[in-house]
C-alpha cells in the first residue's frame, strides 16, 4: 500500500505542476538556484531548472527509499547479483573503487589491479617500440568509451602515439583509417570479449593482413585461445570478464587505448575520479546525492511530464562524442519493456538520448528545442577552465552555454506569434572545473550510477541486452543467401537480396 501511496502522490504533483512555469518556480523561491545546486568534486550541477519543486523532490525521495535504491546501489557495489538474467554481478565499480565490500567485489578489484600492472608494461613496451599509430578495432562499448575518452583528453596526450579507431564493418571505414599509415609502425588493439564479435574480427583481419601477420597485434578478451589463433601473442593479451558489460566496460583493459593516448598516470586519473563519485553514490544521503537526484528527475521527466526524448549539449567540442556514448549506456542499459520478475514495467522506460556539441548545433536542431511541439529535456555540460589561451572565444561558448539554458527555461513572448518563445523546456546544468582525466571519470560514472538508479526505480535490468541478438542472428542466415547460395528472409528481404544480386 505504501507504494501505491506514493505512485498517487507522484501523479498528484504532476497535474499540480502541469501547468507551472519555470519562471514563475524561480521567482517563488529565490533561493532556488543555490538549494537545487550540488557539487562532487570537480562536477558541478544545478537542477533549477527543472520542472520540479521541494515537494515533488519530497516524493521522489519516498519513490527511491521505497524501493530501497540506497541498499541497490551498495548492494551494485558489493558484487550482489544484480543482472539476474544471467546470473552475475556488473562490477564495473570494483575496476577503479575498492569500497566493494563482498568478496566477490574484492576479488575483481584484485584482478583489475593485476591487469593494469600488465597493460602498464605494455604500455612501456609500445613506447619503446618506434611505433607511432595504433589502431583501436571494437565495435559498442569496445569502440564507444574509449573512443570518448581519447578524444575529450587530447589535451593530456603527450604526442607520442596517434591513436586510429574502427569499428563499423563496412570495409570503408578501416580502409581510410589505414590510408596513409605506415604498417612498419603501426600497431593494432583487437578488442571483443568473445572473440567472436563478428565486425571486430572481420577489420582485425583486414588491418592483420596489411600488417603482414600478427607480430604488432594486440587483443583485450576473455578468450586467449582465438586470440592466439587469429596471430596474436598470449603475452599481449589482456583480460576481459564476463562482470563487467561492455558498456562498462572503458575503466578495464578496454582502456589500453585510452593508457596509450594519455599515459597510465593519466588512465589512473580518470579511474580516481569515478572512484570519487563511486564513493558519493553510495555514502552520501538521497537528498544530496548527485547521481539519484539526476535519475529522479530523468524518471520525472519520463513517467509524469510524459517527455520521450532527452537532448544532451556538450559545450565543449573535445566531448562531442559524448551523446554517442551515452546513447549506448542509456538505451541500452534502459531500453526494456519487461522488468526483472517477468511484468510489465506499467510506465513508459528509456527516452531517446541525442545531441551535439554547442555552439555547432545551435545552427542545427535547436529551433526545433526552442519553438517545436515536443518538449526535449536537456543536460547542458560547460567546462570552466579552457585547455586552451583563446579568452575571447571560451566567454563566448559560455555565454551561448547559459543563455540557451536560460532561453529554454524562460523563454520570450512578443506579439508575432511566430517570433515567440514558449520556454518551459526543463535542463540541467553541469559544470567542469575543467575538461580533465579525473573530471571525466566523475562525470561518466555519475552517469552510470543515474541508469542504475532508473533501473531500479523502474524494475528492469541494466545490465542485460537481449534486444541486440535477434538482428545479428538474422544477419548470419542471411550471409549465405547474399552469396547466392539458397534463400533466406522473409519476401520483402528475399526481394532485395535479389535486386542486391542483380546489381553487383
Amino acid at each position: 500500500m505504501a507504494g501505491e501511496a506514493l505512485v498517487r502522490e507522484f501523479l498528484d504533483h504532476a497535474e499540480r505542476l502541469a501547468g507551472a512555469r519555470i519562471p514563475d518556480l524561480l521567482a517563488a523561491d529565490p533561493a532556488r538556484a543555490g538549494a537545487m545546486a550540488l557539487r562532487v568534486g570537480p562536477v558541478y550541477a544545478n537542477f533549477a531548472r527543472q520542472r520540479i519543486d521541494a515537494a515533488t523532490l519530497a516524493t521522489l525521495g519516498g519513490l527511491a527509499g521505497h524501493v530501497r535504491l540506497s541498499l541497490a546501489l551498495r548492494a551494485l557495489v558489493d558484487g550482489a547479483e544484480v543482472n539476474a538474467s544471467e546470473a552475475r554481478p556488473a562490477l564495473h565499480t570494483a575496476l577503479r573503487s575498492g569500497i566493494g565490500r563482498g568478496e566477490v567485489a574484492r576479488a575483481a578489484h584484485a584482478e583489475a589491479l593485476a591487469a593494469r600492472g600488465r597493460m602498464a608494461g605494455l604500455v612501456d613496451g609500445l613506447r619503446a617500440s618506434g611505433v607511432t599509430d595504433v589502431i583501436n578495432i571494437g565495435i559498442g562499448g569496445s569502440d564507444l568509451g574509449p573512443r570518448l575518452a581519447v578524444d575529450a583528453l587530447k589535451d593530456f596526450s603527450d604526442g607520442r602515439f596517434h591513436l586510429h579507431f574502427v569499428s563499423n564493418v563496412d570495409g570503408s571505414e578501416v580502409q581510410h583509417v589505414l590510408r596513409g599509415l605506415d604498417p612498419a609502425r603501426t600497431a593494432a588493439i583487437l578488442v571483443s570479449k568473445s572473440f567472436g564479435t563478428q565486425e571486430t574480427l572481420l577489420n582485425g583481419a583486414a588491418v592483420r593482413d596489411w600488417l603482414g601477420g600478427g607480430e604488432r597485434l594486440y587483443a583485450v578478451s576473455a578468450n586467449v585461445p582465438a586470440a592466439e589463433a587469429f596471430g596474436v601473442d598470449p603475452a599481449r593479451v589482456l583480460p576481459m570478464w564476463d562482470w563487467v558489460g561492455g558498456r562498462y566496460s572503458l575503466w578495464s583493459s578496454v582502456g589500453f587505448a585510452i593508457a596509450l593516448a594519455i599515459g597510465m598516470d593519466g588512465f589512473e586519473a580518470l579511474l580516481a575520479g569515478a572512484a570519487e563519485m563511486d564513493a558519493h553514490a553510495v555514502e552520501a544521503p538521497l537528498e544530496t546525492n548527485l547521481p539519484i537526484l539526476h535519475a529522479l528527475v530523468a524518471v520525472w521527466n519520463r513517467n509524469a511530464l510524459g517527455l520521450p526524448t532527452q537532448a544532451v549539449l556538450p559545450y565543449d567540442q573535445r566531448l562531442a562524442r559524448l551523446p554517442d556514448y551515452l546513447q549506448q549506456l542509456v538505451m541500452e542499459s534502459l531500453g526494456k519493456s519487461v522488468r526483472s520478475d517477468g511484468r510489465s514495467p506499467g510506465v513508459a522506460t528509456v527516452p531517446v538520448v541525442w545531441g551535439g556539441a554547442g555552439t555547432g548545433v545551435q545552427h542545427s536542431f535547436f529551433q526545433a528545442l526552442h519553438q517545436g511541439t515536443d518538449v526535449v529535456p536537456a543536460d547542458f555540460i560547460g567546462v570552466v577552465r579552457p585547455a586552451h589561451g583563446l579568452r575571447d572565444n571560451h566567454e563566448a561558448l559560455l555565454a551561448n552555454l547559459l543563455a540557451q539554458a536560460e532561453a529554454l527555461g524562460n523563454g520570450h513572448a512578443a506579439e508575432d506569434p511566430q517570433k515567440a518563445y514558449p520556454g518551459n523546456r526543463p535542463s540541467t546544468l553541469f559544470l567542469l572545473d575543467e575538461l580533465a582525466p579525473r573530471s571525466l571519470g566523475a562525470l561518466l560514472a555519475m552517469y552510470e550510477h543515474s541508469v542504475y538508479a532508473q533501473s531500479v526505480l523502474w524494475g528492469i535490468n541494466a545490465f542485460d541486452q537481449w534486444g541486440v541478438e535477434l538482428g545479428k542472428r538474422i544477419a548470419g542466415e542471411l550471409l549465405p543467401a547474399l552469396r547466392g547460395e539458397g534463400e533466406a528472409g522473409d519476401a520483402v528481404t528475399r526481394a532485395l537480396i535479389n535486386e542486391i544480386r542483380a546489381r553487383s
